[in-house]
């Protein structure tokens, strides 16, 4: 009787482990009008130049994302109320107005020419990958805590 239980138990956690996997990965094409109105402004304001060639709506388990590619590759990342979290202009410079200013300030005098070319934002840290190769990680209070590169 003990075998039969641990048997069940085993096909039960199996079998909610491959619902939650199948519900954590849900992508789906959007318009750019179905993104939240922040994305929408920021879209409109820092990438108007740029041609969209994917706007898609990421649904996990506990959270929505949404990703916008730009036929020239370059890409931005946005959370479920429209702020950016990842900000990748392989081919260009991330727009001055998306980066904050002690991060743009502390670029421009410890790595003069050097452009930021990605941006990524978490809940304790900004990283940045310049021009130059090297990655800087600054904290909440925009303080360096690495250098990679």
């Amino acid at each position: 009787m003990k075998r039969i239980i641990q048997t069940a138990v085993v096909a039960l956690v199996c079998l909610v482990a491959f619902q939650v996997n199948a519900m954590a990965d849900n992508d789906k094409p959007i318009n750019l009008t179905q993104l939240p109105a922040t994305a929408q402004q920021i879209i409109k304001k820092h990438f108007s130049s740029k041609k969209v060639a994917l706007a898609k709506q990421e649904t996990g388990l506990f959270e929505k994302s949404y990703e916008v590619v730009f036929n020239n590759g370059e890409k931005v990342e946005f959370d479920r109320k429209g702020n950016w979290t990842e900000i990748d202009c392989k081919m260009s410079a991330v727009p001055a107005g998306l980066v904050p200013a002690k991060i743009s300030q502390y670029v421009k005098t410890t790595y003069p020419g050097a452009k930021i070319k990605e941006i990524e934002i978490d809940d304790t840290q900004y990283e940045v990958k310049l021009s130059n190769m090297l990655e800087v990680t600054f904290n909440k209070y925009f303080q360096v805590v690495d250098i990679d590169d």
